[in-house]
């Protein structure tokens, strides 16, 4: 087994990372979203061409996300629009073409005012990343890692479902890709001042 590796200063970032309790939304792979349930959520594997994505951490409260967050009146009810808005408001992330993975059935609906909704999986090459700077519509300030995806879904807490959702990008970012399936497994902070991830 290949020995896990990070710097001192990754060291301390992830003494701090704190998981969100899981949620039970049900996973849909590769089901297209159905007319009458709104989508109101995308969020992006991104890919490094070693295999590893992209993952945020929000230093202040030790909180992992993938890129991506809510739909919003610009991207015209298009999850690639918002994932593309997304990854380059939080990360400075500049991505290829989104592929569609799968939906999470949300029957609560917390991202849609009680309302069931569709929170949107999609997998994309991560191109580039801009100078780091904070995220506009909220103001955190990302630290931008770059993680092998099953490491990822133990950051993020997400579980046996988290892991299905993984196995769903690997599988369409070797085949699409050319990543390897089995992905670096060094833990590395992408630099502040960023620079190209993914050959065009």
């Amino acid at each position: 087994m290949q020995r896990i590796e990070y710097t001192p200063r990754v060291a301390e970032l992830l003494g701090r990372v704190r998981r969100r309790p899981a949620a039970s939304w049900p996973w849909r792979p590769g089901e297209p979203v159905p007319e009458w349930l709104p989508i109101k959520q995308s969020w992006g594997w991104l890919f490094a061409p070693d295999g590893r994505v992209l993952t945020l951490v929000n230093p202040k409260d030790g909180i992992v996300s993938l890129p991506g967050g809510s739909l919003e009146a610009e991207d015209q009810g298009d999850p690639a629009a918002a994932l593309a808005r997304e990854a380059a408001e939080e990360a400075q992330a500049v991505i290829g073409p989104a592929h569609y993975l799968g939906y999470l059935y949300d029957r609560i609906g917390s991202a849609n005012g009680g309302h069931e909704c569709a929170r949107v999986r999609m997998a994309a090459p991560l191109r580039a990343v801009g100078p780091s700077r904070p995220d506009p519509a909220s103001g955190r300030h990302y630290r931008r890692l770059l993680v092998a995806p099953g490491l990822a879904v133990e950051l993020l807490g997400w579980g046996a479902a988290g892991l299905r959702q993984a196995r769903a990008a690997v599988q369409f970012a070797t085949r699409a890709l050319g990543v390897p399936e089995l992905a670096n497994e060094v833990i590395e902070e992408l630099p502040e001042e960023g620079g190209p991830v993914f050959p065009s």
